[in-house]
Order: C-alpha cells, then structure tokens, then sequence
C-alpha cells in the first residue's frame, strides 16, 4: 500500500524542482546532485530521487549513469520542434473553444486580457519578479483563450508544451543583450488575437495565433543565438 506521506514529500520535492527549472532558476546544463537538492529542499534523498525520474519522462531532466542529473539542455533544433507542435496544437484548441464557449469564458478571456495588459515587462535581467508575473498573467490570457476547449487530452498536451515554451521565453525576459530585430507590439498582437476569438472568426484567429507564436519564436531564438554562456549554457557545462 502507497505511503501517502511517502507520496507527499515526493510531489513536493517534484514541484519545487520543476517550477526552478521552468522559471530559470535552474539553468539548462546545470548539474543536480540529490545531496545538495536534499540539504536546499530539506527533503530525503528518496523523494528528491523520485522527484527526478519524474522529470526526466518530462525531459525537463536529463539522466546519466556516469555523469548524474543535470536540467536538460535547449537548443534552437528543439524549439523549432516545440513551437512548430505548440502551433499545430493551439489551433486545434482554439477552434474547439470557439465552437464551444460560452458567456463565462467569453469574460474570461477578456478578463485575462485586461490583466496582462496592465503588467510591464521587466526592465532589466535582475528584475525577476516582474518576469515571473507577467509570465504568469501571459499564461492565464493563453489558457483561458483555450480553456472552454472539449478535447482533454488536446489541453493535456497543450499544457504540457506551454511549460516548455515559458522556460525558452523566460531567459529571453531576462537577457541582458539587446537584440536588433523588428519591434513587436505584443500588447497589439494580444489584443487582435482577443477580438477574433469573441467574434468567433476561426480563421481569422487560428491564423493570428500561427503567426503570434512564430513572432514569439523568432524573437527568442534571435535573442538566445546573442546570449552570454549565463543564460544559455553550452552543452556540457557544469
């Protein structure tokens, strides 16, 4: 019979280790030894373990019998993958939310939106704080966009790639180096994609998507090739 406090301690330990990696504050490449994890988290050794084999099935961690843990390493090759998939699963979403909506979600959407429209954007690499809120207020817009979506294993894996996509966008929050490329106006590209999803325009909307979420990878690997090595590790760094 499972312990349930067993259990517990194990999704703890699950949950902190996932939320620093998504949010940078383990880095890609970075080595994760359970003595120092047990002795941050003030967890055992078993559910820090556990912990991490979980992961790894999420490929949020990488497993080596002679080199140990270490968080996964990116790459541009990976999140060209990423969004091309986040884009083809998005649509589907999105269309089935369409149809389906009804008046709540309809004022979630704009609720979402009005929220995000009223976060800044960090102004400097030291600013977490503000990354991670408007990180936070950005996922909320996405999700309830897609949230009255019937299909559950659709949002299942629509959850799944929007984690991964927040880790790749946070080191770009935070990058130090300007990047020359086309300004966006992000807030104008949220709020096109807002009006075509209440008018219920699918084409109109699963195209604006298609193209918000290219812009949002263009960006991102144009700012990760410009990165310093402290945000984007070479592989095998320690």
């Amino acid at each position: 019979m499972e312990n349930p406090e067993a259990s517990s301690l194990a999704e703890r330990a699950y949950q902190r280790l996932r939320s620093e990696i998504l949010y940078g504050d383990l880095m890609p490449g970075e080595r994760l030894r359970p003595a120092d994890l047990q002795d941050k988290f003030h967890l055992g050794l078993t559910p820090i373990r556990e912990a991490l084999m979980r992961l790894s099935s999420e490929n949020l961690v990488a497993l080596d019998t002679h080199r140990g843990s270490r968080v996964s390493e990116t790459s541009l090759t990976e999140l060209s993958d990423l969004m091309a998939t986040r884009r083809s699963i998005e649509g589907l979403c999105l269309t089935s939310a369409m149809i389906h909506g009804d008046a709540a979600w309809e004022a979630e959407v704009v609720s979402a939106m009005h929220l995000l429209s009223k976060t800044p954007l960090p102004r400097s690499d030291k600013d977490r704080e503000a990354a991670t809120l408007w990180e936070s207020r950005h996922r909320r817009f996405h999700h309830a966009m897609v949230g009255a979506c019937q299909e559950k294993w659709l949002l299942w894996f629509w959850n799944i790639l929007a984690d991964h996509s927040e880790r790749y966008r946070k080191f770009r929050l935070l990058q130090r180096m300007p990047v020359k490329s086309k300004a966006r106006d992000i807030e104008a590209e949220h709020h096109a994609l807002m009006e075509a999803v209440l008018a219920r325009d699918h084409s109109l909307a699963t195209r604006l998507m298609s193209d918000h979420l290219s812009a949002t990878e263009k960006s991102v690997a144009l700012g990760l090739a410009a990165s310093p090595p402290s945000i984007w590790p070479t592989k095998g760094s320690a």
